[in-house]
């Protein structure tokens, strides 16, 4: 790689400049991309900016990295930063990264970026890039999906608050010969961003869906039917309703919230796990809260997210349902779910005992 300019995709990319040191300023000050670079210099000021451009993107060149101004082709106004950290000269393995100015945000520009330097990279010679993202940045774990960077896993506590506080990472990994992007995912965003039949909504779960959530599973019938069979921390509820959408992003979970249609709160949750992609299987799971009950919303929640399940291509969904669980069998049957068998001792109960589990399923070609 050498700093000389290079354009596409409505982007140019370029080495930094002392012009650029408001931009950069403005940029690096703002709340949001402190949110997700919190060891950039606090408080970021000219100083800082000046350093960068005539003493950190230099070092960066100098080892065998990237430094990049991403600016607008018709002003050269900057628009953000981008650049590559070397990892491994011997294999060819380099970090991407990049932020985008509020201003600029919603325009596509650090996916348009990020696709151009992914490009120039892999030209240049580079065998293997790796995008890192927070759990919580929803919004680049979708730039990386766009440019055809893959989930390879999360990197435990591989980040670092100024605080010293330890965070998960997500590697998305491109390699020179995968194709470009944008992924198909397994589980698409639900259209207009929720399922709804007029009397019930589903749609996806957020942090605000806490408090709601756990008083769900704490209720013991609830608690009955979890694996384990234990009332969960309120701080695992509370990281599951935050990382639900980088869940849903990387195919595990569609992590849905069941909402009455007509009043708007927060009634139960259902979730879709794809366990087996490869056989086109996916599992689904629900439970209400009781002053929901009795209302026919746990039907039309599985048979909204069975429908939608089929339309992205799950071939087969299936439930299990403890034996004395009456009232989600006669669900799963409405649903259009037949009974398949019985599986002793398949669910861990409580005091070390086991506990067998009825098992419904439905296929996509099965008439509800």
């Amino acid at each position: 790689m050498t700093p000389e300019t290079i354009e596409g995709y409505g982007v140019r990319l370029r080495p930094c400049h002392l012009a650029d040191v408001p931009e950069m300023v403005a940029g690096c000050a703002d709340p949001e991309i402190r949110r997700f670079m919190p060891l950039l210099p606090d408080p970021y000021d000219s100083g800082a900016a000046r350093w960068w451009v005539t003493e950190g993107a230099p070092a960066a060149w100098a080892a065998g990295g990237a430094a990049y101004t991403i600016a607008d082709p018709a002003s050269d106004r900057l628009l953000g930063s981008i650049g590559l950290t070397r990892l491994s000269a011997e294999r060819e393995t380099y970090e991407i990264g990049y932020w985008v100015g509020a201003a600029a945000r919603g325009r596509g520009v650090a996916t348009a970026a990020t696709r151009l330097l992914t490009e120039r990279a892999f030209a240049a010679g580079a065998a293997r890039l790796e995008l890192l993202t927070r759990t919580e940045n929803v919004a680049s774990q979708r730039i990386a999906l766009a440019c055809g960077y893959r989930h390879e896993g999360v990197r435990r506590a591989a980040g670092a608050d100024g605080d010293g506080v330890r965070q998960d990472l997500i590697a998305w990994v491109r390699l020179a010969d995968d194709p470009p992007g944008p992924l198909a995912r397994l589980l698409p965003d639900l259209p207009d961003g929720r399922l709804t039949d007029g009397v019930v909504t589903l749609r996806p779960v957020e942090p605000a869906d806490t408090d709601a959530l756990y008083r769900l599973h704490s209720l013991p019938e609830v608690v009955a039917n979890r694996v384990p069979p234990v009332v969960p921390e309120r701080a695992a509820l509370a990281r599951r309703c935050r990382l639900a959408a980088s869940r849903w992003l990387a195919g595990e979970a569609a992590d849905l919230a069941i909402v009455d249609a007509v009043t708007g709160a927060v009634v139960g949750g259902c979730a879709l796990f794809y366990d087996e992609p490869a056989t086109g299987q996916a599992m689904i799971g629900y439970s209400l809260l009781p002053e929901a009950r009795g209302r026919g919303l746990a039907t039309r929640t599985v048979r909204l997210v069975a429908g939608w399940a089929f339309g992205i291509g799950v071939a087969r969904l299936w439930a299990g349902t403890r034996p004395d669980n009456v009232a989600s069998q006669r669900v799963l049957e409405r649903a259009g779910f037949r009974r398949e068998g019985l599986l002793r001792g398949r669910l861990p109960g409580p005091d070390g005992a086991r506990v067998d589990s009825v098992v419904y399923g439905r296929l996509a070609t099965d008439e509800n």
